[in-house]
């Protein structure tokens, strides 16, 4: 297991929280990234993806990421159809981060999928997956913690910062995140075609 135990790590006295193959994997990841990705233009997604896929992340072809995310470790990532990750998004993927079909990371938010046992003495790491779903919005500097499900259609506001799970198409607001109220989407205006000399 790359997950080591702080008892014998000892990480509060500079020992490692991982094992040495997953640190030099990271290391090659952070490398490709920054001269194969970070610079790139906005309209190349797909070959962002590609990259991605290619460090074992399992990202849609339409998926889109833009140069400047940060994604911890690829294997962690999850993202369906049409999903996006912002300019500066901070996917923090210790645990496993899955983001759903048409779900928006937007600019500078941050997901958090990793924690520390507060009670255990050695400080021991903990992997909390994120699981984000399809068509929810995280907004621009929003934190999205441990564990936490956004479920489907939800909002979590601009610099909201959510530790529970938020409901179904509910619109949370805030620190602590609190929900506000139901996202309504409207109803698309129906197509009102003029046959000519009708």
């Amino acid at each position: 297991m790359s997950l080591l135990d702080a008892g014998r790590s000892r990480p509060l006295e500079g020992g490692a929280s991982y094992s040495i193959g997953h640190r030099l994997f990271r290391a090659l990841w952070n490398l490709a990234w920054l001269l194969c990705a970070a610079w790139t233009p906005p309209p190349l997604h797909r070959w962002r993806g590609l990259l991605l896929r290619l460090f074992g992340a399992d990202v849609h072809p339409t998926a889109r990421v833009y140069g400047k995310a940060r994604i911890w470790y690829p294997p962690h990532l999850t993202m369906g159809a049409y999903a996006v990750l912002g300019p500066g998004v901070d996917c923090y993927c210790q645990g496993r981060i899955t983001i759903g079909e048409k779900a928006v990371v937007s600019q500078g938010a941050s997901l958090c999928a990793g924690t520390h046992d507060i009670a255990d003495p050695n400080f021991q790491l903990v992997q909390k997956p994120i699981a984000i779903g399809a068509h929810a919005w995280i907004a621009a500097e929003a934190f999205v913690g441990p564990g936490v499900t956004v479920n489907e259609g939800a909002v979590v506001g601009a610099r909201a910062v959510l530790f529970k799970d938020a409901e179904p198409w509910g619109v949370y607001v805030g620190n602590p995140a609190r929900w506000i109220k139901t996202r309504v989407l409207r109803q698309p205006a129906p197509h009102q075609a003029q046959v000519i000399g009708a």
